[in-house]
């Protein structure tokens, strides 16, 4: 699966954006509809899938994507704020998914959605993110101490109730 910012430009096109610009073409704005396996069960605005969809004609079993929200929690020794907001701005950069990171001197906390077949894929991708980036965005050398996984309707109803975490509102990098 390719992951890119909204809106952002594919590498390897031919050209960058400026010059496509200059040339007078625009771009053209669409909305692109989810994969055949992603399992639509959330949201007003999205039907529900029939029972029983989620088999090929041949009567073969369809992986079925879901959106899972991770909260993923680092920690270890102090390094200087600075290095720390900028590391985790390089994660934001790398992986257009984060929602927000929190941080302080020893210890950061991450969330984001990710796309995946059950919990176990979404955890073994969470799980891998910081070890994965920590030399691209020169991240802190910590460890991760903690890890939460949740489904779509649940992180919406932990919200509707008002015992779970506030919507990741404002996105981005921020101090505790």
């Amino acid at each position: 699966m390719r992951r890119a910012r909204p809106g952002a430009v594919p590498r390897g096109n031919g050209g960058s954006a400026h010059a496509r610009r200059v040339a007078g073409k625009t771009r053209t704005l669409t909305s692109v509809e989810a994969g055949q396996d992603f399992d639509r069960d959330g949201g007003d605005d999205e039907p529900q899938r029939e029972a029983g969809s989620g088999k090929e004609a041949r009567g073969e079993e369809r992986q079925v994507s879901k959106l899972w929200h991770i909260t993923l929690s680092v920690s270890g020794s102090e390094a200087p704020l600075t290095e720390v907001r900028r590391g985790l701005e390089q994660l934001a950069h790398d992986h257009p998914f984060l929602l927000t990171s929190r941080y302080a001197n020893d210890h950061a906390e991450i969330r984001y959605w990710e796309e995946a077949r059950d919990l176990h894929d979404a955890a073994a991708v969470a799980l891998r993110l910081w070890g994965e980036h920590r030399s691209s965005a020169k991240l802190p050398p910590w460890e991760i101490v903690g890890l939460e996984v949740i489904d779509r309707e649940t992180y919406h109803q932990r919200i509707a109730e008002g015992y779970g975490p506030p919507p990741a509102a404002p996105v981005g990098v921020h101090p505790f």
